[in-house]
C-alpha cells in the first residue's frame, strides 16, 4: 500500500514548508508514500520554498507540478492524475499533521477493507486573539474546526470530513469522477463545497466514509480571516456554492437547501436568544449575520 501525501497551494509561502516538514517528519517509512505538490499559478516564493525542502529532504519523494488553470479542483484533479499511490491524501497547505499521522490512516484501511475514504479533526490555531464573537458554530465556518470525539466512526446525518483532511482509496475518483472545477476556491476567491459535492456523490452510491480522531491537523488561521469583510465574502459565498453545487444535481435538490436553509434560519434564532441570555449576545449576533449572508448567496443576491 503506498500513499500519494498531495499538496495543492496558492500564494502560501509563510506556511507551505511547515505542512511538507510535518510529512517528512513522520515516523513512516519513506519507501511507502510520495509527496505530490501542484503549485496554482503561486506569484510569492513558493518555488523557491519547494526546491528548498527537497535539498533538505533528500530521502522523500518529492513530485512538484505547476496546475495552470485556476482553482483547487484543478489543483486537486491534477494532484489525483499525477498521483501513484493506492491511498490519495489531501493536507491544507497552510496546515501540519499530528504525530503518526500516516501511521493511523495505513492502519485504517488495513482494517477496514470495506471503507473508501476518511478525515479525521481539524484543530484551529489563531494567529491573533479569537474575536468574542467567535462560537462554536462561527469557529467551524472560520477555523473549519472538526471534533467528532475520540473513536472511529461513520460520519453520518450529513457530516463529511474537511477537504483539507481527507483521504481516499484511488479507485473513488475512476469510479465516481473528479471535483467539480464549478467548485472550489480560484485565486483568491471564496467558492467552496467541492468536497461536499464529492462525498454527496459518495452518500447517493451508499458509500461510508469514516471518522479517524488520530488523523488530525493544525490548521492556521491569520488575522485577516478574523475580519468583518472576510466573515462577509466567505458566508456569501458558502450560499453561492450550494446555489452551484445543488442546481448541478437538480431542481429539486436546489428547492430541498433552501427548505434547509429556512430550517437553519429558526434554529439561529433560537441559539441568538439562548447567546443573549448566557450574556453573549455578539455570538448570537453573528449566527444571525451568517444566516443572512448565505441566504443572499444562495438566492443570487
Amino acid at each position: 500500500m503506498k500513499f500519494s501525501v498531495i499538496f495543492c497551494t496558492y500564494n502560501r509561502e509563510k506556511y507551505i514548508y511547515n505542512a511538507l516538514k510535518s510529512i517528512a517528519e513522520q515516523d513512516f517509512p519513506c519507501q511507502d508514500y510520495e509527496i505530490v505538490l501542484i503549485n496554482n499559478n503561486s506569484t510569492d516564493n513558493t518555488e523557491c520554498i519547494c526546491n528548498r525542502f527537497r535539498k533538505d529532504h533528500p530521502q522523500v519523494e518529492f513530485r512538484y507540478f505547476t496546475e495552470t488553470d485556476q482553482g483547487l479542483s484543478h489543483a486537486r484533479n491534477k494532484g489525483v492524475k499525477e498521483s501513484k499511490g493506492d491511498i490519495l491524501v489531501f493536507v491544507d497547505d497552510d496546515a501540519t499533521v499530528f504525530e503518526f499521522y500516516l501511521s493511523f490512516i495505513k492502519s485504517f484501511f488495513e482494517a477496514h477493507p470495506e471503507a473508501n475514504a476518511c478525515g479525521g479533526p481539524i484543530v484551529p490555531v489563531y494567529e491573533a486573539e479569537k474575536p468574542k464573537w467567535l462560537s462554536h458554530y462561527t469557529e467551524q465556518l472560520v477555523g473549519g474546526a472538526l471534533y467528532e470525539g475520540e473513536k472511529v466512526k461513520p460520519f453520518r446525518n450529513g457530516k463529511y470530513p474537511g477537504g483539507g483532511n481527507s483521504a481516499f482509496r484511488k479507485g473513488v475518483f475512476e469510479k465516481y469522477g473528479l471535483f467539480n472545477v464549478e467548485l472550489g476556491r480560484k485565486g483568491a476567491g471564496l467558492i467552496g463545497a467541492e468536497e461536499k459535492d464529492l462525498y454527496d456523490r459518495l452518500a447517493r452510491a451508499k458509500e461510508q466514509f469514516y471518522y479517524l480522531p488520530q488523523m488530525g491537523i493544525y490548521h492556521y488561521i491569520p488575522e485577516k480571516k478574523l475580519t468583518e469583510a472576510h466573515f462577509r465574502e466567505l458566508t456569501c459565498s458558502i450560499g453561492k456554492s450550494e446555489r452551484i453545487r445543488t442546481k448541478g444535481v437538480s431542481q429539486k435538490a436546489y428547492r430541498n437547501r433552501i427548505l434547509s436553509e429556512c430550517k437553519k434560519w429558526a434554529a439561529a434564532i433560537v441559539l441568538f436568544f439562548g447567546y443573549t441570555l448566557a450574556l453573549s449576545p455578539c455570538k448570537g449576533w453573528k449566527l444571525l449575520q451568517f444566516r443572512w449572508y448565505v441566504g443572499k448567496g444562495l438566492l443570487g443576491k
